[in-house]
């Protein structure tokens, strides 16, 4: 198994996972304003904690989005810092992914409709099938206005949710929904797209090639609340 270290901030999580020597070592805070101040303690602390320098490490993993534009850029600029500083290849992971993968490593279910809210009426979602554990994309990510005709659910028996745009729009997603709705994959985790990279194929990109995932066609800068 490869050595490498997982950073994401792309929603309110701010999420860092090391897995070396075949051992995982995670520091995860909700903290949506202090992204900027957490993380690179964080990764600081994992690698103390596993004894290993970034240099020794195979490769880095980022959350390059969708989510929060500021987040998406903290993460992915620091990624790129630290790709550059090591010499090291970087794979960029979908947040939608790595919350489907967390649902499907928490939930009996057979595929996964992940929905973060996208600010200014609008969700970002995918759909994953879990394929021996592993959440593989049934579509591109996107971003449209909540609604009960976004997901045709017909297909999805045994499918279950994730991500807090299932909270937010609860009163618009849910209706004529037979999905397994849980509260337990709110937000992406650094330690899921580690999975993602090691199970799903992600291939790696130099630190001058990696790009955020914004979806968005046009970015606003407008400051948010929590953003």
């Amino acid at each position: 198994m490869k050595s490498l270290l997982a950073i994401d901030t792309s929603t309110e999580n701010c999420s860092v996972a090391l897995v070396h020597d075949g051992k995982l070592t995670t520091r995860d805070i909700e903290s949506p304003r202090e992204h900027s101040q957490k993380l690179l303690p964080f990764v600081e602390e994992v690698l103390d904690s596993a004894g290993v320098s970034l240099a020794e490490l195979d490769g880095l993993v980022v959350g390059a989005g969708p989510g929060s534009f500021t987040g998406v850029r903290i993460g992915v600029s620091m990624a790129q810092g630290l790709a550059f500083s090591a010499d090291l290849p970087v794979y960029p992971v979908c947040s939608l992914q790595a919350l489907a993968q967390q649902a499907i490593r928490k939930n009996d279910v057979a595929g996964v409709v992940a929905c973060i809210d996208a600010r200014m009426g609008e969700v970002y979602y995918s759909l994953y099938a879990n394929e021996n554990g592993v959440a593989v994309a049934q579509s591109e990510p996107a971003v449209a206005k909540p609604d009960t005709n976004l997901i045709d659910t017909g297909r999805l028996k045994g499918w279950g949710t994730a991500g807090t745009g299932w909270d937010v729009y609860a009163d618009i997603l849910d209706e004529n929904h037979e999905l397994k709705h849980s509260d337990n994959s709110r937000l992406p985790l650094a330690e899921d797209m580690l999975t993602v990279v090691n199970s799903a194929g992600v291939e790696p990109v130099q630190a001058e090639q990696l790009e955020p995932l914004y979806v968005r066609n046009e970015v606003t800068w407008k400051k948010l609340p929590g953003r």
